[in-house]
């Protein structure tokens, strides 16, 4: 994934917010580079991150795909087909062209990410003057999010890791952290980080 943002969408309220939200859901957009992720793997993970049978009890936290095109709707359609044969169920969740994501409020951008004291000071000496923007814009924000959220496993961090221009100390707590989670996974940091950092 490059970038996350929550917010809303799905109604027809104009300019919700967290407190009138009217009759949208919340939402997160995803922007991905469809050449290193396709759009098959992000229903992967919506599918698998969720009850998609489970029936809300409002509006507000209910499932839906929304689509940008004709591919895509198409896509999810015959992964919904498939899941409600394969449980012969019929799905609880929504399939809606996105007609207009209305971004939620910065306080809830990047929870988890904004949650962690410790790593919100690293991502404000790393975007010092545009910190807010960058918690909406930077791929950096939506990957520290997402570890901290307890998604990713240590391979892909192992990858990410040197281009991501933590700290050393920083770089080794979010190595800790990952591995911490994953069974069998050496505490130590896979980078050579410079002593004392």
């Amino acid at each position: 994934m490059v970038r996350t943002r929550v917010g809303y969408a799905g109604g027809s309220t104009p300019a919700p917010t967290y407190h009138d939200l009217g009759d949208h859901m919340e939402t997160i957009q995803v922007d991905y580079d469809p050449d290193r992720l396709g759009y098959r793997r992000l229903l992967e993970v919506f599918w698998g991150s969720h009850n998609p049978w489970r029936r809300p009890w409002s509006r507000q936290y209910a499932s839906a795909v929304f689509y940008h095109d004709d591919e895509q709707r198409r896509l999810a359609r015959a992964d919904m087909e498939r899941l409600e044969r394969s449980h012969d169920r019929r799905l609880d969740t929504e399939l809606l062209f996105l007609e207009r994501f209305y971004l939620a409020e910065g306080y809830h951008q990047k929870y988890r990410l904004q949650g962690s004291a410790y790593f919100m000071a690293e991502f404000r000496r790393l975007y010092p003057q545009h910190t807010g923007a960058a918690l909406l814009s930077s791929t950096l924000a939506a990957r520290l999010n997402g570890y901290l959220g307890g998604h990713g496993d240590p391979r892909l961090l192992a990858r990410e890791l040197p281009e991501m221009g933590l700290a050393p100390a920083a770089a080794r707590r979010l190595w800790e952290t990952v591995a911490m989670r994953h069974p069998g996974t050496s505490p130590a940091c896979p980078l050579p980080l410079e002593a004392g950092g």
